[in-house]
């Protein structure tokens, strides 16, 4: 799994910018630009940044918000390139499917095993980015078999199924014990009207995580997930990966490079005619946390103009050297998604050990949480460049 491959042939360069230009802004966590603004209390320009590094409490999104699907979707756009491939070097159907089948189960165990590290048992969590990909990568795979006929019915199908899942739960009646839900009945964020049966830990995907969460050893019962975050937002998490796949297919074709945009441009277009359709008509809210089906348009949206607008830069017009810095961690997302868990610690305490303080401090103690998170950061892309440089790219 670590040995050096050739980069294929057919890959675009503009997905692994994209997926690059993702992962910088998950690592960027490390810049801590909420600490730098909470010192600056007075500066718009902090609080901007700040707010774009954080995620909405409940409906609406930021930049930060957009990170998880972004990274969601381009497993999808990356299948039927991967696909083909395997075929190309004569894989059998069987092998290739008990690679699928394998790389969800690695997925899904990559994803406890770093929100357990640092805990004293294991951490069994379903709602990590990882285990969300894992747990519907299979299915992702079985549909990337198909023609995108079935692949567009079965994107359908999943969005208004979940939709009518939530639609039919009841909503909390007058003796509903919001404390156990761990949210307050008069906070600001719960949503009126028919949009009230997607508001936090008061819908069915928490009720099921109230059974599911409890099957797995646990140092007190689970009540409710302090973000609202849900197992079984992976349902809607595969419609995303499924507008990928339908994506990456489109990019495949022998299709004129530009006739390819016009059709990114177009299908962001309607997906967000549709989030914002649905969220102005009262029938589905734009909710990150839970993956709503109208926030799977709505991220749709931003990540097709997105994918567009870099398809256009980096394989068309072949302005390529700009983004060589995130293209290096496209390159190498899984390396990159775990080096914020398992190589930060271990490098802000080096960076501590071995030259202190005082030189972060130099622009100021308010700007020491962004220069000592440069540093950091920098360290942890000239390992990933190490890597790009000798061909080492990890996959799962």
């Amino acid at each position: 799994m670590s040995t050096p491959i050739e980069m294929s042939s057919n890959r675009l360069i503009s997905v692994d910018a994209y997926r690059g230009t993702v992962m910088f802004l998950m690592l960027a966590e490390v810049l801590r630009l909420g600490a730098v603004a909470d010192a600056l209390p007075d500066s718009t320009f902090w609080k901007f940044l700040a707010f774009h590094q954080s995620h909405i409490p409940w409906i609406s999104c930021t930049l930060h918000d957009l990170i998880q699907p972004s990274f969601s979707m381009l497993v999808g756009v990356v299948l039927p390139f991967s696909l083909e491939n395997r075929r190309q070097r004569g894989e059998s159907n069987l092998s290739m499917t008990l690679h699928a089948l394998l790389r969800s189960f690695l997925l899904i165990f990559l994803g406890i095993f770093l929100r357990s590290l640092g805990r004293e048992q294991t951490n069994f969590t379903f709602d990590d980015t990882l285990t969300q990909i894992g747990m519907g990568y299979f299915f992702l795979y079985l549909l990337g078999r198909t023609n995108w006929i079935v692949q567009l019915l079965a994107f359908l199908g999943i969005l208004i199924g979940y939709w009518g899942f939530f639609a039919a739960y009841p909503l909390p009646g007058p003796d509903f014990d919001w404390a156990k839900a761990g949210v307050p009945a008069d906070w600001q964020h719960h949503l009126k009207g028919f949009s009230a049966h997607w508001n936090k830990n008061t819908n069915p995907a928490w009720a099921f995580d109230v059974w599911w969460m409890n099957l797995f050893p646990r140092a007190n019962p689970f009540t409710h997930s302090g973000g609202g975050y849900c197992t079984l937002s992976f349902i809607p998490t595969l419609g995303t990966m499924l507008l990928g796949l339908l994506t990456g297919q489109w990019l495949m074709s022998d299709r004129d490079p530009w006739r390819k945009v016009a059709g990114l441009v177009f299908a962001s277009a309607a997906c967000f005619g549709i989030a914002f359709a649905a969220a102005h008509f009262d029938i589905c809210p734009i909710v990150k946390r839970i993956w709503t089906p109208a926030w799977v348009f709505f991220a749709g949206g931003w990540g097709l103009a997105i994918l567009a607008s870099y398809y256009v830069i980096v394989d068309v017009l072949g302005f390529q050297k700009w983004a060589f810095p995130v293209i290096v961690i496209g390159s190498n997302s899984i390396v990159a998604y775990c080096s914020e868990w398992v190589l930060y610690g271990p490098i802000r305490a080096a960076l501590d050990r071995h030259i202190g303080q005082k030189p972060f401090e130099l622009a100021g103690p308010a700007y020491e949480p962004l220069l000592h998170g440069i540093a950091v950061l920098a360290i942890v892309w000239l390992i990933l460049f190490w890597m790009y440089r000798r061909r080492i790219f990890i996959r799962i």
